[in-house]
């Protein structure tokens, strides 16, 4: 399954194309750029600040493939014309189990292309692959969490048509602050 999932969003009139697949230790480097944003270091657990720390994550995230509970994508825009797809991002689902009926969806992006929409339209892309290709495995419902100081992810969550539930308390040291819990079911 890993070698085989890439998902494709069609360009917009503002925004390219972009692509989704698995991670691999060729995005070691572009890894390493993105982890220095202190942004996404304060607000996600991802936490990159060498090449043998991105390559300890690649290798998680291939882990989580092989297992079949984690499923990790690579968002990579591309450009018309361009030989090479730039890293903009990642969106995960995760806690997948066979006869689980929900999951958790989680995502992040570079800084140097947020808000241009990639989250949203990536985060649709791996909702409707979660639904389509693992709703046989009672798959009905998805679950988005974020830090109750995170507005953005509260756009990308409604955004992507993640309906508010409630407010959920602090969990440190993972969640040191109250979070927001977003849902969204398969027929939703």
């Amino acid at each position: 399954m890993h070698d085989t999932v890439v998902l494709h969003v069609d360009a917009t009139t503002s925004a390219p194309a972009l692509v989704l697949r698995p991670w691999c230790p060729a995005d070691v480097d572009a890894l390493v750029e993105v982890g220095l944003d202190l942004v996404s270091r304060r607000r996600t657990s991802f936490d990159v600040e060498s090449a043998a720390d991105a390559l300890q994550w690649v290798r998680a995230q291939e882990q989580g493939w092989a297992v079949g509970d984690r499923f990790g994508f690579a968002v990579l825009e591309t450009q018309p014309g361009a030989d090479r797809r730039q890293l903009v991002g990642h969106v995960i689902l995760k806690e997948v189990a066979p006869g689980k009926p929900s999951a958790e969806v989680g995502y992040w992006t570079a800084a140097h292309a947020r808000g241009r929409g990639v989250a949203p339209r990536a985060l649709e892309a791996l909702t409707g692959w979660a639904f389509n290709q693992l709703g046989a495995d009672h798959l009905t419902r998805l679950e988005l969490l974020h830090q109750v100081d995170n507005p953005a992810s509260c756009r990308v969550a409604h955004k992507s048509r993640y309906a508010f539930d409630r407010v959920l308390p602090a969990a440190p040291p993972a969640f040191p602050l109250d979070g927001h819990l977003h849902s969204r079911r398969r027929d939703g």
